[in-house]
């Protein structure tokens, strides 16, 4: 039994969602997101969507959960949006973007030059004594999250200094170095 799949999602105000050929479309005021289903039925009435589910099979009670929160983070994202936040630890470690293009320095011989997908805003925080910071906001969780993950995967953290990239908030679990 899905928990998940059974909770209805409340519609806000200013956000249309559309059920057609299997592919639900969802319109708010910050832009426009579609994704593909398969396996389980949309309803849309009075403002609340429920996702429900043709049998207990395996494969249908596992897909009932993942369309219900897909969909929810697709209301999510046209009425408010996402924000991942990533931290450069290291010294040396800079950041900047000049349009799409983030221009990280995070201790190679060279810079890496990453071209962001125009869906996603990049920006980056850099104040005096601070570690520098990565801001990435879209509509699009999935989207933002595999660019977040890619950005983190040039220097993840190290567990003995720490230094790396990390998301901000994200807590680092350290090891004691050699002993003499």
């Amino acid at each position: 039994m899905s928990r998940i799949g059974n909770s209805p999602i409340k519609i806000p105000e200013g956000v249309t969602v559309e059920v057609k050929d299997n592919v639900v479309t969802v319109k708010g005021k910050l832009g426009e997101l579609t994704q593909k289903i398969t396996d389980v039925s949309v309803n849309v009435e009075e403002g609340n969507l429920s996702v429900e589910r043709p049998s207990d099979a395996k494969d249908h009670r596992a897909k009932h959960g993942l369309y219900r929160a897909l969909i929810n983070n697709m209301v999510e994202g046209v009425t408010k949006g996402w924000t991942k936040e990533l931290e450069l630890v290291g010294v040396g470690y800079r950041a900047r973007n000049q349009g799409q293009k983030l221009d990280l320095a995070v201790g190679f011989s060279h810079n890496i030059v990453l071209n962001i997908a125009p869906e996603v805003t990049v920006e980056t925080i850099s104040e005096k004594g601070k570690n520098p910071i990565i801001k990435l906001t879209s509509i699009d969780k999935q989207l933002i999250g595999q660019v977040a993950a890619k950005i983190r995967a040039f220097r993840k953290p190290e567990p003995y200094k720490g230094k790396g990239i990390k998301f901000v908030g994200e807590r680092i679990r350290r090891k004691a170095g050699k002993s003499a």
